[in-house]
């Protein structure tokens, strides 16, 4: 659980997007002030709105502040994504931004007290959106969802929120999440009801998931992909039904949508396009043979959660006191900053692996 208190705290400030790890260090190192945006000074005590340069953004790649949003998390590249409807009417991505914090470990939230952070399908509404965060401010994933709550998980509070402290939650530092608050705000004041929240374990290629074949997650990351590639292949957000203990996506069921999750799926009245189920094989054909690959290099065990290596390597230079007065104004404590320290991927050389799905 991540606390909702409130606090009379700044807002927002422009956050530049973070060279990936694939970087060398040193140009990692470079970009560093990057992760601070342009500083806590220029955080003021109004709500976050939406800066001219991030409307001018979002005008030269044909999306509106109004138009409609939707966000993905990746733990293992600790990245989030935020995608918009360009004028194509589909989604776009429109930025990346770097995560300082999460906890646990790859895997979905069961129970209170895990520090596990979700995975999952959400759905955020403009009454899950906390202005006056202990964090700064942040949105309510809305865990548990119906699937979960229905398997008897247990949770209240996951967030993604400012500082760099993770109880379960994902933590963006002040500046990142005060301008993803703003543009997910401005969507949903714009008239969009809701917007979907797709959490992961990583991206879901099949080199991922080899790396990580013989976790006893995988039946449901499998169904996490399903979802994944869904959008992938669509560029828009997947519908999402849970019946037989399972999402299922895109479905439209005899009588309608089920109402216990724990029971069998109603029989399909609607079939997608031969074309995408074509698709959709393919990619769980090569997840199968992704899984049966002895080459794949496994991932060591965490220790607690993860970080960007843009803050890893923040972390390493200026300790986690100064780290955390230059990323919030609370200067609320990096949370387990040894842990932190750790890095579970660095044996792996396919760690960020993107082999795209054939359009």
């Amino acid at each position: 659980m991540c606390s909702i208190f409130k606090f009379d705290h700044p807002a927002l400030a422009a956050s530049r997007r973070i060279l990936r790890r694939a970087f060398a260090v040193a140009a990692i190192g470079a970009a560093l002030s990057g992760c601070i945006g342009m500083g806590l000074e220029d955080l003021s005590k109004a709500p976050p709105q939406l800066s001219r340069k991030m409307v001018a953004e979002m005008s030269k790649k044909g999306m509106r502040p109004e138009s409609p949003v939707l966000v993905r998390i990746f733990k293992q590249e600790s990245e989030l994504e935020i995608w918009k409807v360009d004028r194509t009417g589909t989604y776009a991505l429109f930025k990346t931004y770097p995560m300082c914090r999460w906890s646990g470990k790859l895997g979905p939230k069961r129970k209170d007290g895990d520090r596990q952070a979700p995975e999952g399908f959400y759905h955020v509404t403009a009454g899950m959106l906390n202005p006056n965060s202990q964090y700064y401010v942040s949105f309510n994933l809305g865990y548990p969802n119906r699937l979960e709550s229905a398997l008897g998980y247990t949770g209240e509070a996951l967030m993604v929120h400012g500082a760099c402290s993770s109880a379960g939650c994902y933590a963006m530092t002040d500046q990142g999440v005060g301008e993803i608050y703003a543009i997910v705000q401005k969507a949903l004041e714009g008239g969009q009801k809701h917007f979907q929240v797709q959490a992961y374990p990583f991206r879901m290629t099949a080199e991922n998931m080899a790396l990580h074949k013989g976790d006893e997650n995988m039946p449901f990351w499998r169904t996490l992909k399903e979802g994944y590639d869904w959008f992938e292949l669509t560029k828009r957000q997947p519908k999402v039904s849970a019946c037989g203990r399972r999402y299922v996506f895109n479905a439209e069921f005899e009588g309608g949508e089920p109402r216990d999750p724990l029971t069998a799926c109603p029989a399909v009245v609607t079939q997608p396009a031969p074309q995408f189920v074509a698709k959709l094989d393919a990619e769980r054909q090569k997840v199968d043979a992704a899984l049966k690959d002895d080459k794949a290099v496994p991932v060591s065990a965490y220790v607690d959660g993860g970080m960007h290596p843009s803050f890893r390597e923040l972390l390493k230079k200026n300790g986690p006191e100064k780290m955390a007065a230059s990323i919030s104004r609370t200067k609320y404590p990096v949370s387990r900053p040894d842990a932190a320290l750790a890095d579970p991927f660095s044996g792996s050389t396919k760690w960020n692996a993107r082999t795209p799905i054939a359009q």
